[in-house]
């Protein structure tokens, strides 16, 4: 804004004294509000601890190295259950999204006041609940095994799958649908003539995706007994067999690499 001198000429400024004097309070606040949050986390902190951690790492570094690559032939099936876990958990939690994101979108749901506010609720739900939880908490209800991954990473898998598609749903072009209502279609059929083919694009994507993401989280269900190769990972750690925990890792990161390349694939080829 413009500000008069002693000789009269304008000199343009970006913000007034008072903006300016607001922009630095909040500055203040922000760094007043981080040495508070900072203390807070660091209260029961043992500094000590923190400066020996790299002489820690290094030490625990030697000990993983070189890896144990006979332990390689007891890893296949546990990964193979790994993969299955990630595959059936994502049909799934697609099964269950596909109806509850229908539900959910303003453009589709047959009721704005109750079955929309329902499916809402299922996928914040579900988007809340991490799938280790979910993972220990089926354990403990239908006890340990390959089926207690499979349904955890199905129930975190439907808010993710269901959002997105929702979301995709209610930003079609509503052209197409008032042009298949105005031939006399049913309900059914506008959704399946005019609605599927413009959001199938954004599904396959969304699933694919989904199933790189749960092939993730598989890996690590096996540490609160939901099967997978998160067993084997546990029982290394537990007789401190670091080698063989280096051998694990390397399995998990070539199989979340294959993943990456097979998911990026198929996105490219879809979209």
């Amino acid at each position: 804004m413009p500000i008069s001198t002693l000789d009269g000429k304008p000199v343009w400024k970006h913000r007034t004294s008072r903006q300016s004097l607001a922009l630095w309070a909040g500055w203040l606040a922000l760094v007043a509000l981080f040495v508070f949050c900072w203390q807070v986390m660091t209260k029961d902190t043992i500094w000590m601890f923190v400066l020996d951690s790299p002489r820690a790492a290094a030490d625990l570094g030697s000990r993983m190295f070189p890896p144990r690559w006979s332990y390689i032939d007891k890893l296949w099936w546990p990964m193979w259950d790994t993969l299955n876990i990630a595959t059936l958990g994502t049909l799934i939690g697609i099964v269950i999204a596909v109806p509850v994101a229908f539900l959910a979108a303003r453009n589709t749901t047959p009721s704005l006041y109750i079955a929309r506010p329902i499916a809402l609720f299922i996928i914040v739900s579900s988007r809340s609940i991490n799938s280790l939880i979910w993972a220990l908490l089926l354990v403990s209800i239908i006890g340990p095994g390959v089926f207690a991954g499979i349904v955890a990473i199905g129930l975190r898998s439907i808010g993710f799958v269901a959002k997105l598609l929702y979301e995709a749903i209610e930003e079609i072009d509503q052209a197409q649908v008032e042009a298949v209502t105005a031939s006399g279609a049913s309900q059914a059929q506008v959704i399946d003539f005019a609605i599927v083919p413009q959001i199938l694009p954004t599904f396959f994507g969304i699933s694919v995706f989904r199933w790189d993401i749960n092939i993730r989280e598989s890996t690590i269900l096996g540490l609160v007994g939901a099967g997978g190769i998160g067993l084997q990972l546990q029982a290394s750690l537990n007789v401190l067999a670091w080698p063989q925990v280096t051998m694990i890792f390397i399995i998990i990161l070539a199989t979340v690499v294959f993943s990456e390349w097979v998911s990026a694939k198929v996105r490219h080829a879809i979209i």
